[in-house]
């Protein structure tokens, strides 16, 4: 079962809660986080990006860095701006972006679930990320990020949650890019208890988003874990700040990639390789292709859109991870066409999310980049499946939307 506790949340006062929320720390570069603070001095980018406050050629993995960081989340804290809860509680998360509507609770996660795969996970960590952000959560003894993780839905917690949601929110807000976030305190006992209840019948979490925050939230706790002579399990540092989803409620976009060049090859001799693996089609000059369906994928070239379809026999359908469109792309084309091998080191791909539109793709060819290609979303039922069977998935294969705000609830480890 998973476990899960209630917590004594840091988050922000109700009148503050608009200067506070950001974006998270991993969507923006420094450069756009400066631009964005300007006249925002409760900006949560100031805790997660607090390089914004130091010179512009500042080392981003300096300690000064890190110290920027804590020292401006306990400012927020001593002024007032964040306040704590003065008891554990829950709290529920409500996330409208058109017609995409989701609800998740937000509880502290259990790193011992992390490592005996309870939570169970479907990417591989970078090295330098992790070791960014386990600096970051140690220096400032907090989650400040939430770990997006899912579980198989459940009715009784789908009607549960309706319930507590009839009730009036702490925070009711829009974000300038449209999303309403709406924020709900639950610190009744009765309702906790109910709570806990529900997730003992929950055998499996799945990390949706935040393999990074996961990884790094369970290192420092492993390593106060060794620390401490008198570690009983239930200290803070045993768990990590989530916000936990049913899967039915998720929203993936398109993960799409544009290549700078076409390795040598002149566009016919391209084409050539390409209509080996893939049935092409010209679609449009004018209209952008978003795939209708799995194994077929859009593609940009000289200023119009093609129609590919893989052909059959060059995937297998029952190996969870090769049969995902964003391998098939991969095995059959980006590498053994267009040279890219490791598509997480080499700089001659970009990827772009499907929040940005199919025209940002057109855009970048236009402005001198090579080829482009569209995907078809991937499933949240594919990737419970890959982590189910202990894979990973090829980099950057989901896209989540909307976005979890940084600094609407934080979990200190103390």
């Amino acid at each position: 079962m998973a476990k899960i506790k209630p917590f004594r949340g840091v988050r922000p006062a109700e009148n503050k809660i608009k200067d506070v929320a950001s974006p998270p720390y991993d969507v923006l570069n420094s450069a756009e986080a400066r631009e964005q603070v300007k006249d925002k001095p409760y900006s949560f980018l100031h805790v997660v990006k607090p390089e914004i406050d130091l010179p512009e050629n500042i080392n981003l993995y300096d300690e000064s860095v890190y110290q920027k960081g804590r020292e401006n989340l306990y400012k927020m804290i001593a002024d007032g701006i964040l306040i704590q809860d003065e008891k554990p509680c829950f709290y529920l998360y409500r996330l409208i972006m058109g017609n995409i509507d989701e609800t998740g609770l937000v509880a502290c996660a259990s790193i011992e679930d992390y490592e005996n795969d309870i939570i169970k996970k479907h990417e591989h960590t970078r090295a330098d990320k992790e070791a960014d952000r386990i600096k970051h959560v140690d220096t400032l003894n907090a989650n400040t990020g939430q770990v997006f993780l899912t579980y198989k839905a459940r009715q009784e917690m789908n009607e549960l949650v309706d319930e507590l949601t009839g009730e009036k929110p702490l925070y009711d807000f829009e974000t300038e890019d449209g999303i309403k976030h709406i924020f709900w305190k639950i610190d009744q006992e009765e309702d906790i208890r109910k709570i806990m209840d529900i997730f003992t019948k929950i055998d499996f979490l799945y990390v949706a988003d935040g393999h990074h925050r996961s990884a790094s939230g369970t290192i420092v706790g492993q390593r106060r874990r060794e620390a401490n002579p008198n570690h009983t399990g239930e200290e803070e540092y045993n768990y990590f700040l989530s916000t936990i989803f049913p899967h039915d409620q998720l929203y993936i976009m398109d993960y799409n990639r544009v290549v700078k060049d076409l390795n040598g090859l002149s566009t016919e001799d391209f084409l050539k390789k390409v209509e080996e693996k893939f049935i092409i089609d010209i679609y449009s000059k004018d209209k952008s292709y978003h795939p209708e369906g799995m194994h077929k994928f859009g593609m940009y070239l000289d200023g119009s859109w093609y129609k590919l379809i893989a052909r059959e026999g060059t995937f297998p359908h029952d190996d969870p991870v090769r049969s995902l469109d964003v391998s098939i792309l991969q095995e059959n084309l980006l590498s053994p066409i267009l040279g890219i091998g490791d598509p997480r080191k080499d700089k001659r791909i970009d990827f772009i999310g499907g929040i940005r539109g199919l025209e940002e793709l057109s855009r970048r060819v236009d402005a001198g980049e090579a080829v482009a290609f569209s995907l078809y979303p991937t499933s949240i039922e594919q990737l419970m499946a890959i982590a189910d069977a202990g894979k990973v998935m090829p980099p950057k294969s989901t896209w989540f939307e909307p976005k979890l705000r940084s600094g609407v609830i934080v979990h200190l480890l103390d």
